[in-house]
């Protein structure tokens, strides 16, 4: 585990990592077999996938299992979504990441949402310390919302995500995710103005990734998209077997049985 742990640490330094959000065990392992560096979880695709809605909904210990279950079928780096902790008392947060890291895990998303930066703070101090005692070794990537939430007025963010940037750092964060940032000009400005590696998320109006590593971006997320357009997929598919019992479109283009079977076989 602590060479996972030092491995993904480094793969924030130097280049450009991509993360093809995983929302279960299966998934996760097709990601790392399409030769991903390390895998991710999306909190919302996790959720979805056992019948809860995203926004801290998910029991923590639906979680446990979930990650448990995804450590199990990877031998690359795991980083969770943990969303914003699954509760608002740090100490309780404290203990449900360091118990992610028991598991597998060694990263974590945290958020802050429309809370305040002082409680993602205290946060993050209880992460630390509960992590330290149980031997833990976690790359804590904070998110601030400020731009996906519209906390800030427009030319107001890039100052806002860096005094929060600030704030975070101090309170032992690892990385700096600021999901719905799209402008160049302000992915320039964030990434200059804190020495946290900076994670964008794929979005319409993005960069395409060669110029977002230039412009010293470490880490872009797919998030749910993936997720999301499997959704799609599968309600068009169902829905055309219902209307006409067609078997045709159920298997156009799908991997073979035998192709998804060996992915987990002897693992």
């Amino acid at each position: 585990m602590t060479d996972h742990a030092t491995a993904f640490c480094r793969l924030h330094q130097d280049g450009l990592l991509l993360l093809a959000n995983a929302w279960d065990a299966g998934s996760a392992r097709l990601i790392e077999s399409l030769g991903a560096k390390a895998v991710a979880t999306t909190s919302a695709g996790l959720a979805w996938s056992n019948g809860y809605a995203d926004g801290d909904a998910l029991p923590v210990e639906r979680l446990y299992a979930a990650v448990e279950s995804i450590a199990r079928a990877i031998r690359v780096p795991l980083t969770v979504d943990a969303e914003g902790g699954y509760s608002d008392d740090p100490a309780t947060v404290g203990a449900t990441i360091a118990r992610l890291g028991a598991l597998g895990a060694v990263g974590i998303n945290l958020e802050d949402g429309d809370g305040t930066p002082e409680a993602l703070c205290a946060k993050l101090d209880a992460i630390k310390r509960a992590c330290a005692q149980a031997g833990v070794d976690l790359f804590v990537n904070v998110r601030t919302d400020i731009y996906l939430r519209g906390l800030a007025p427009e030319g107001e963010r890039v100052g806002a995500t860096l005094a929060r940037a600030r704030l975070y750092r101090d309170a032992g964060a690892d990385g700096l995710f600021v999901p719905g940032i799209v402008e160049r000009s302000d992915i320039a400005d964030v990434v200059a103005g804190t020495p946290l590696p900076v994670n964008v998320l794929a979005r319409p109006g993005l960069p395409a990734a060669a110029e977002l590593a230039q412009l010293g971006v470490r880490r872009l997320s797919a998030g749910s998209g993936l997720s999301q357009t499997l959704f799609a997929r599968a309600a068009e598919l169902a829905s055309g077997f219902f209307r006409d019992g067609d078997s045709a479109p159920l298997s156009a283009g799908a991997m073979p049985y035998a192709d998804i079977n060996a992915l987990f076989a002897a693992r």
